[in-house]
Order: structure tokens, then C-alpha cells, then sequence
């Protein structure tokens, strides 16, 4: 037994090996591969500390009673979710810290997929002693074929060995190997079975625990690989089934038949662990447990005016607001194939966004993010991209946002507002109106702040922020949850600010506002894999339901209606950053704060609520988008974005 002190805090480490030649994570030390076996013993080597089981729990407790503003909600509900969301998380919380698990590993998963189970990709828990601290992969991501017949069925990818072999050159001959050197043959091959079953089995069973996404059939089709375009590059996503942020599986039997086959066959491949980009180093239990597992700079917030608190932390006044998805696995950036890559992006390329002409009328803007490197760059940048596909002679736009999880709400505000120009949806306010929670502890937040202690204008809970329906700022002396909006939400009493308004313009945009429209809104089309969320639903929410453009979901299942975004919010953020709204308060000692995490541990939040076009008395998170198109995919052009672009552009214009 070993303890290290975390603050004031002693945690005793459990190592279930008593010297090194037993010690589980030995095995894996240093290395970068492992076998996923491995892994899992290293992982469940840790002995359940109640000490930091109940220290979790709190922490995400107590966040989501004051802070997350979707928890009554997501206990049912309404149509077209009501399958799909209903979870009482607070309940099942309490249920786990009652549990005796036997490892730190399996307390985890329990608090990892109670908090999965909201389907809410701004609110998850993540604890990098586990979670892509090694990720799991298999050379053959699998995709969903159309045929000349109409016919869908699961495929492996037809890209997946060149794939494999540009991303993993130091390991695929262990799979070639495995499968007797006949792995690029499997490129394509059609799959029958999946460890012996009907291959959406497994399709289903993924959706079932994914989490990240209200639509169960976006979350099937998070399975499968797809691509999406990074700050710097054309980038592969190999899909849940061949990547996985946890050591779940050890290998997988395939019944494939080959291209130009006659007869299935059986094939295994085993998953393999590579080690996480941001995993510490380690050569033992102890070291990783020191490395990985304990709380790091950033786990916890900071007091914004204590002179300890980091310099970035102390940047003074309104920030850029983000409304994104947290990412299952940190840091993955395969490469797509060249083969694969659209070319000869236009002047005006910028970061995430990229802009090319199909034909002679049809421009496409490729969105991979609604976050870049400077934020009045990317604003000017997607200015500059769409005004010269105008000049170049686009008169219908395609904007791609594949995998696309969001970023700055002006950015998405701002695209709105060039594309549709200014108008009664536009201006004052090209967004939703939102909310926030008024709890007990988020309104002493404000009090204090009224009352001095946010001078400079960090707290997001500052009134001079914010701005009431009719579109005048508060005043630095208004507390703006007084009094609070009581609900009934679920059969629950919450409690909630009054509804705030225009929060982007003028203030969010850059000086220079065009004063026409760029395109005719009626000839955009919206094009992604239905995983657009955040601030990318913010925009093609908007777009879609007051402009009329049009929304695509390519490559979903043929026979299930497509919901063309998900993951609304108004708001997103971190514990960490609630913790230091805390902090700065001076409320920490208050019985209804959290404590500091003891762990590497991250938790999101969901701060705003966006209330929605349709029905603007409840929020948008759950109501009913479903997509114009279900555009196949068929082996031509999936995973090809300027085939999938004309595929889309002969059938909506």
C-alpha cells in the first residue's frame, strides 16, 4: 500500500501486485502497443478506493444539481426521444456509490455509462486514468453499402487497409499475421456475421451505451468510419467499431464475403491497445497511477483573482462562448487518404474551413469545426470563402459539416447571418433565445459578483454579460436569476433564469457586415452524417427551420428517418469552469459546491438551454429535425467528399 497526497487530501493506493514481477502495468510500461488483455489488467490492478469513488460521485452530483441545465429534462423525454433519453442520473449515482465494485476500472464504466445514458454529448464523464489513456483499434473500420440494387449492408471499409497502413506502419504486420497476409483483401469485403450474429446486432448494441447523441440513429452511424476536415487536414475517423477509448474487446470474428468471392469465410482479427497521446509515461503500477490518475492542472478551477491562479487564467473580460461536444477520444488524427481528399481549395481557405467549386453554380464550404485558430480570422475567413464562390459563380452552396462537433456560438451565428443576410431571423438575433439554471448556488454566484468580486469581468455569471428579451444589458448590479423561473419538468420543481436574448450582435461579429445576402438560403444544403452538434446545430437548427435550406444525412440506415443534427444546448462547459465560478465567489465552502476532484477526471455541462423555432417555449435539444435526404452511400464515393458533394448536388438542386 502507497499514499500520495492530493491538496490536503491522502489517497491510498491499492496495487493489487506486490512486487514488479506481478505488477500488471510492468507489462505495459513503456510500450506502445499492447494487447487490450493487457491493458485491462493493468486497469483492474487498482483496487476499489471508496475515497475516490465518493469523491466522483459528489463532484458529479453536485454539478449536475446546480449546474447542467438538461437533468429533469433528460429523466424523460418527450417524443421523437422518449426511447431514447430517460435516464435519472442522480438516482443511478446513488445506486452505484452503494455498490461495492472490486476495482477502480469497473466503478467507473458504472458512473462513465450512467452519465452515457443522458445521450448528451456536452454532459459526459471522462476519467483519463481510463478513458483513451491506451485506445483500442482494428485495421478494418466498416461501413454502410448501398448496392445497385438498393441494398444496404455492412461492408469493411474499401479504404481500410490504405488507411491502416499510413496510420499504424509499426503494427500492421501483427495484423497481417493474423489473418494469413490477407489483410488488404479484406478491403471491401461484404460482412456477414459479426462475432457470428447479424452484423446490425452489433450496430445496435454500440447505440445502446454510445451516448453523445439524443438520435439513436445517429448514433448508429457513429459505428461506422467517416471523415472530417481538422485544422490542417483531410483526417479519417475509423468509427466505434474498429476504435475504441476503452480496452473492451479482445478480438473480433468476422464472416466476410470477399470481392469477386463466391464463398464467405471466417476471419479473426485481434483489437490492439495503442498507448494514448497524452498518456503520461509509466513503468509500474505506481508511476501510473501517479501520471494518469490523479488530479492535474486544469482538473480543478481556479480563484481568478488569487495570485496563485495561472496567468491564462487571468485574461480579464468576456470571453468567445463555446458551445461543443467533448470527444470520446482525445487527440486522434488519422490521416484520409489522398485518394480520398478533395482538391484545390479556393483563396480564402482557412483552418476548418475550406472552399472549393464543384460545377460552374455549385460552391462548397467544408466545415469540420466551428472552432479555429484565431477567432476574427475565422470569421473573416469564412467572409472571403463564401463571397469568392459567389465571385467564382455559385449560386447554390453546399456547406459540409461532417462530424462536425461545434465551437464559438457567434461563429455559427455569424454564417447564418452572411448566408441569409439581414432579416427579421438574422438580426437582432440569428440565434435561439436560452436560459440557464437559477439554482440556490448559481444565484449566490451572482450576488457575490454584484457585490465585488468579479471586478474584471471573468464570471460568465456577471449580469453585464447578458442581455434580456428586449435586448438591453443588464446592469452590473442586477442579479438576473431574481427571481427565478420555477418548472415543473418530469414531475420536478427546477428553477430557472428569465429567457436572455440577443447575445452576438453587433459586439460578437467583426465591423464589416455584408448587406445583402450571399446565397439564397432555399439553395444551401446542410450535408453531414447526422453528427453535427453544438454550435453546428445552432446553425443548421436556424437554417433549416427559419431559412429553408435543405439538410442531408448521408450513409443512414435506409428504412430509420435521420435526424440532421443533435446536441442543441446553448451553452457548453466544464466542471472546472463552473469550480472556478465557485471559487472566484467565494463559495466554495458552501455546502451545495462541489469539492475538488481528486482524479484526472473531466465532466461537461450543458450551461444554456436553447429554446426552440417550432415550439419556442421548450428547448430545441428535443425536438423533432429530421433530415430532407438520406443520401446511400454506395463503394463509389464513401468516404470521398467531392463524390458525396455531386451525389448531393444532383439530388437536392
Amino acid at each position: 500500500m502507497r499514499s500520495i497526497t492530493v491538496g490536503a487530501t491522502a489517497v491510498v493506493l491499492a496495487v493489487a501486485s506486490a512486487t514488479v514481477a506481478q505488477d500488471a502495468c510492468a507489462t505495459i510500461g513503456g510500450q506502445k502497443w499492447a494487447a487490450p488483455a493487457d491493458v485491462r489488467a493493468c486497469y483492474t490492478s487498482f483496487a476499489l478506493n471508496t475515497t475516490l469513488r465518493d469523491n466522483i460521485i459528489e463532484v458529479v452530483n453536485k454539478t449536475m444539481l446546480t449546474f447542467h441545465a438538461s437533468t429533469n429534462y433528460q429523466v424523460q423525454a418527450p417524443e421523437p426521444y422518449a426511447d431514447d433519453v430517460h435516464e435519472d442520473v442522480l438516482a443511478d449515482l446513488a445506486k452505484i456509490q452503494a455498490t461495492e465494485y472490486a476495482t477502480d476500472y469497473e466503478a467507473h464504466i458504472a458512473v462513465q455509462q450512467a452519465v452515457a445514458r443522458l445521450q448528451d454529448g456536452h454532459c459526459v464523464w471522462r476519467n483519463y486514468c481510463f478513458d483513451s489513456a491506451f485506445v483500442n483499434y482494428l485495421p478494418t473500420p466498416l461501413v454502410l453499402l448501398t448496392d445497385s440494387e438498393g441494398v444496404q449492408n455492412v461492408h469493411i471499409a474499401p479504404e481500410a487497409f490504405s488507411v491502416a497502413s499510413l496510420e499504424f506502419p509499426d503494427q500492421i504486420d501483427v495484423w497481417q499475421e493474423a489473418v494469413g497476409g490477407e489483410l488488404e483483401a479484406l478491403s471491401g469485403a461484404q460482412v456477414l456475421a459479426i462475432n457470428g450474429a447479424d452484423p446490425w446486432e452489433a450496430v445496435e448494441a454500440n447505440a445502446a451505451v454510445a451516448g453523445s447523441y439524443q438520435a439513436r440513429t445517429t448514433r448508429q452511424n457513429a459505428f461506422f468510419a467517416s471523415y472530417q476536415r481538422s485544422a490542417s487536414s483531410w483526417t479519417y475517423i475509423f468509427g466505434q467499431f474498429a476504435q475504441q477509448s476503452l480496452p473492451l474487446s479482445d478480438e473480433v470474428t468476422l464472416t466476410v464475403l470477399k470481392e469477386n468471392a463466391t464463398e464467405p469465410e471466417d476471419v479473426t482479427i485481434p483489437y490492439r491497445s495503442r498507448i494514448g497521446s497524452t498518456t503520461a509515461a509509466f513503468t509500474d503500477s505506481a508511476s501510473y497511477f501517479a501520471g494518469n490518475c490523479l488530479a492535474q492542472d486544469g482538473t480543478n478551477g481556479y480563484d481568478y483573482y488569487y495570485s496563485s491562479a495561472p496567468s491564462e487564467k487571468k485574461i480579464t473580460g468576456p470571453k468567445h462562448l463555446i458551445n461543443a461536444i467533448v470527444d470520446e477520444v482525445r487527440d486522434v488524427d488519422a490521416v484520409l487518404p489522398e485518394e480520398l481528399q478533395p482538391q484545390s481549395p479556393l483563396d480564402g481557405s482557412y483552418d476548418v474551413a475550406q472552399y472549393y467549386m464543384l460545377d460552374d453554380v455549385t460552391g462548397v464550404m467544408a466545415l469540420g469545426s466551428f472552432s479555429a485558430g484565431s477567432y476574427n480570422q475565422f470569421l473573416e475567413s469564412m467572409l472571403t470563402g463564401l463571397t469568392n464562390l459567389k465571385s467564382a459563380g455559385a449560386t447554390q452552396l453546399i456547406v459540409d459539416v461532417y462530424n462536425n462537433g461545434g465551437g464559438y456560438i457567434c461563429a455559427a451565428h455569424w454564417l447564418h447571418r452572411i448566408i441569409a443576410g439581414p432579416k427579421s431571423t438574422t438580426e437582432p438575433q440569428a440565434g435561439l433565445n436560452t436560459t440557464t439554471r437559477a439554482q440556490p448556488l448559481a444565484r449566490a454566484i451572482v450576488e457575490s459578483i454584484i457585490n465585488g468580486s468579479d471586478p474584471n469581468n471573468n464570471l460568465l455569471y456577471n449580469p453585464i454579460n447578458w442581455r434580456a428579451l428586449d435586448n438591453e444589458f443588464f446592469t452590473e448590479s442586477e442579479n438576473w436569476l431574481e427571481p427565478p423561473v420555477e418548472k415543473e419538468i418530469n414531475g420536478r420543481v427546477d428553477y430557472f433564469s428569465q429567457t436572455l436574448g440577443n447575445e452576438c450582435q453587433p459586439e460578437g461579429f467583426l465591423n464589416t457586415v455584408p448587406e445583402e445576402a450571399l446565397f439564397d438560403p432555399t439553395k444551401v444544403a446542410i450535408v453531414s452524417n447526422g453528427r453535427c452538434a453544438s454550435s453546428c446545430s445552432l446553425f443548421s437548427v436556424t437554417m433549416a427551420k427559419l431559412e429553408g435550406a435543405k439538410t442531408v444525412v448521408v450513409g443512414g440506415k435506409a428504412d430509420t428517418e435521420q435526424q440532421y443534427c443533435g446536441i442543441i444546448g446553448g451553452q457548453s462547459t466544464s466542471f472546472a469552469t463552473m469550480d472556478s465560478e465557485v471559487k472566484t465567489a467565494g463559495l466554495k465552502d458552501n455546502e451545495l459546491a462541489p469539492p475538488d476532484l481528486l482524479v484526472n477526471g473531466y465532466q461537461g455541462v450543458t450551461w444554456r438551454l436553447g429554446y426552440g423555432i417550432d415550439k419556442p417555449d421548450e428547448p430545441e435539444e428535443w425536438q423533432d429535425r429530421p433530415a430532407d435526404l438520406n443520401l446511400p452511400l454506395t463503394k463509389d464515393i464513401v468516404n470521398k467528399p467531392e463524390a458525396i458533394w455531386a451525389a448531393v448536388a444532383a439530388s437536392v438542386f
